[in-house]
């Protein structure tokens, strides 16, 4: 086995091990590289072939190079639009950097060619019989390689050149082809390669098995379907627990902890296992997520615990919070009082209208403060759209349930105070009256079972203490006004402001 030194430009390389005989693609990108290819072509056509310890060093030095690589001959350039280039390479013969010389614009290493001089001895013929019987099994299992490959192979006489040709065809990690690449001689090349072909075929006969078993069990189904089977089915060959079902299971213990009604934890179930037969990173897998979290997050059975509506505690705070109004103060009282007496009671909506600054949405925090519960307020000023009342359906990218459901997922109560804010400054256009989804809200008879278009199902607001907001009556539709007891905030006097100053 002999040697020679030679000057050549080096082509780092990531992932990518070059063998001798081996010809092949390379796209090249790194101005470093292209200045390397470009004084190739220049001069003798050659280049050193070498790959990087670590692929993702984009900028690589000259310790983080494999010393051993390959010499090859430059066949075709190609010039992208991208500025990159794609290069056709022939690996000629394994050689050895000795030193890096001094080039600030590419890398060029002296290197040292081996000539690899091989004897055909009975043992390496017996060798070269057995990688050869191993390959042609591979090659069927693999159904990914050229028949011819074999065939080819079978008249290669040279045991290195017939260990590289068999190697530039078989799939393995990268560090396992230098280490193959790193050793001279061909016996014990062909010994490495030996078990190198048991190994992958061990591998390719447990994707097969996979395969087949994943085939009869899905052979009426989807493309998706199939594929996610396949993932299943490799997991289980593994042994591995993905995230994707730590997910689900999550999503399973949400559902039970919910205590949704039964027809809606059958909905979310239902939700549930068309979810886990889908692709994890696909549009409808996040659709069907995020349906089934805001089903769990709403407050189903959680209320602000036990109503306990003391009057007199109810007055006083009404007083502290709120300077004169003496009016509109003794009818909420009346309207506590009937409340403590009368559990489930229908009563009207209240609706306070007045100038701003006059203490309106105050009041509403201050009976919430006086009943003991939850506030939420939403404002409904320049609301045109019937959905953001009743929600998107979930066909449309990005939909959303309504303002009153997210009212409702953000008190994390199902009996809040809840305070629509500027009722008098809803409009309508071409995509709905806002106004008339309201009137399903504000009308007891009917917020028992009021329906939302992206969750679908029936929620109750029957225990919702609904406040409404306004400057002016004459721009709320009749019917909505009808559903509610107006309570007039005409501002204050100058005694009263003297009062509160």
């Amino acid at each position: 086995m002999g040697s020679d030194k030679i000057v050549l430009p080096l082509l780092p390389l990531r992932d990518i091990i070059v063998f001798p005989f081996m010809v092949l693609p390379l796209f090249v990108g790194r101005e470093k590289s292209i200045l390397a290819l470009e004084k190739s072509m220049a001069e003798q056509k050659s280049i050193f072939l070498s790959a990087q310890r670590n692929p993702n060093n984009n900028e690589p030095q000259s310790a983080d190079i494999y010393e051993m690589g390959t010499v090859a001959n430059i066949l075709q350039i190609l010039k992208l639009t991208d500025g990159t280039m794609k290069v056709l390479v022939e690996g000629l013969q394994r050689a050895r950097i000795e030193t890096f010389t001094k080039n600030p614009d590419y890398f060029e290493v002296e290197v040292n060619r081996i000539h690899e001089n091989d004897q055909l001895t009975p043992d390496v013929k017996a060798l070269m019989r057995s990688v050869g019987t191993l390959f042609e099994q591979y090659v069927k299992l693999n159904q990914k390689i050229p028949l011819e490959a074999v065939a080819a192979s079978a008249n290669i006489l040279e045991p290195h050149r017939y260990a590289d040709t068999i190697a530039a065809y078989i799939v393995f990690q990268t560090q396992e082809k230098q280490e193959l690449l790193e050793t001279l001689n061909p016996a014990d090349r062909l010994n490495k390669l030996l078990g190198i072909l048991k190994s992958e075929m061990e591998v390719l006969k447990i994707e097969k098995r996979v395969h087949g078993r994943v085939r009869k069990q899905m052979e009426r189904s989807q493309k998706e379907f199939y594929l996610n089977e396949q993932i299943k089915a490799i997991q289980k060959e593994l042994g591995k627990r993905d995230e994707f079902k730590t997910d689900m299971d999550e999503l399973k213990g949400k559902i039970k902890k919910a205590k949704m009604p039964k027809d809606i934890n059958e909905k979310a179930v239902k939700e549930l296992k068309r979810l886990e037969l889908m692709q994890p990173m696909s549009a409808e897998a996040t659709v069907a997520r995020t349906y089934i979290e805001w089903l769990t997050d709403l407050p189903w059975a959680k209320g602000a615990g036990a109503e306990k509506i003391n009057i007199s505690a109810a007055q006083k705070i009404l007083d502290e919070d709120h300077y004169g109004l003496e009016k509109v103060k003794e009818r909420i009282t009346e309207q506590l009082a009937v409340m403590k007496l009368v559990k489930k009671i229908k009563g009207p909506i209240i609706c306070l209208v007045g100038p701003p600054g006059v203490g309106k949405t105050s009041l509403g925090q201050s009976i919430g403060k006086a009943m003991g519960r939850k506030f939420v307020r939403i404002s409904l000023g320049g609301v045109r759209d019937e959905a953001e009342i009743r929600g998107h359906r979930r066909t449309y990218i990005g939909a959303m349930p309504g303002k009153i459901i997210q009212g409702i997922k953000k008190s994390g109560v199902h009996n809040p105070v809840f305070m629509l804010d500027e009722i008098d400054k809803m409009n309508a256009d071409f995509r709905g009256d806002p106004s008339s989804a309201l009137l399903e809200v504000l009308d007891p008879e009917q917020n028992t079972s009021f329906n939302d278009h992206y969750l679908e199902i029936d929620y109750d607001l029957s225990n919702v203490l609904f406040i409404c907001t306004a400057n002016v009556l004459h721009s709320i539709p009749q019917p909505l006004l009808d559903r509610m007891e107006v309570l007039r905030l005409p501002g204050y006097t100058d005694q009263e402001k003297m009062g509160i100053a």
